[in-house]
């Protein structure tokens, strides 16, 4: 049984590089290679929606600038590869990746960039990847009921319409089904913020590797772990 949707936390760069007595920048670096990876493992074993947990709203603010500025120049370096390289995984994989989260924090000519991967890939429908950066779980349901009460004002809903459904969609992640399972590496047993109303059912699965250390035994291995739960949700 393969999940249709997986979550992933890519946690654990920063104590990868000091295990290794590295500059945290070092594990980054590391974590977005592996990230290519793991794209392939995903797409191997048919996974159709991906979400990733790149960055945190409120690790954008309380990282050291310099570190947060090497983290935001290896990214555009990797959106560089994508737009460019017609054989970077993404290609290959067909994935059409999406970013969510307020992307309107991070630099201009970075959104730029995201813009740019958003539109060479947007014909691709095998694969779907949401990354998150600069984003939060709360911070994400705050700019939802904005929207909603927004087009309340206008008389596009009445309170009598709310639900879920009308919630769901004004979710960055609309469009893409609620995660299945969620994988967070690194060793921490919770969510950190990451989809909490999207994640209401989800089934967890921690390991204590950090992301740069991943191996597809890990990720297989935490598939099988998903295999073998009974999902009941609530029930």
């Amino acid at each position: 049984m393969i999940p249709r949707h997986v979550g992933i936390i890519l946690d654990g760069n920063r104590r990868y590089a000091r295990a290794l007595m590295k500059n945290p920048w070092d594990g980054h670096k590391a974590g977005i290679k592996k990230s290519r990876e793991v794209i392939s493992w995903a797409c191997e074993k048919g996974i159709k929606y991906i979400t990733a947990y790149v960055l945190s709203w409120e690790n954008y603010y309380s990282r050291p600038k310099r570190e947060m500025k090497l983290i935001l120049k290896y990214l555009e370096e990797e959106m560089e590869n994508v737009i460019n390289d017609k054989n970077h995984i993404i290609h290959q994989n067909k994935v059409r990746v999406r970013f969510i989260g307020r992307v309107n924090v991070l630099p201009k000519k970075l959104q730029k960039k995201l813009k740019l991967v958003e539109e060479v890939t947007k014909n691709y429908k095998k694969h779907h990847m949401d990354i998150a950066i600069a984003y939060g779980g709360r911070q994400e349901i705050i700019d939802a009921t904005r929207e909603i009460l927004l087009e309340g004002l206008k008389g596009v809903i009445k309170p009598s319409d709310l639900d879920e459904k009308i919630i769901k969609q004004h979710l960055y992640t609309n469009g893409h089904p609620y995660p299945d399972m969620i994988l967070r590496t690194g060793g921490e047993h919770r969510l950190s913020n990451f989809l909490p109303f999207q994640s209401a059912y989800s089934e967890l699965i921690f390991t204590n590797k950090h992301w740069p250390e991943l191996t597809k035994k890990d990720f297989v291995s935490a598939l099988d772990e998903y295999s073998r739960r009974k999902r009941r949700f609530g029930k």
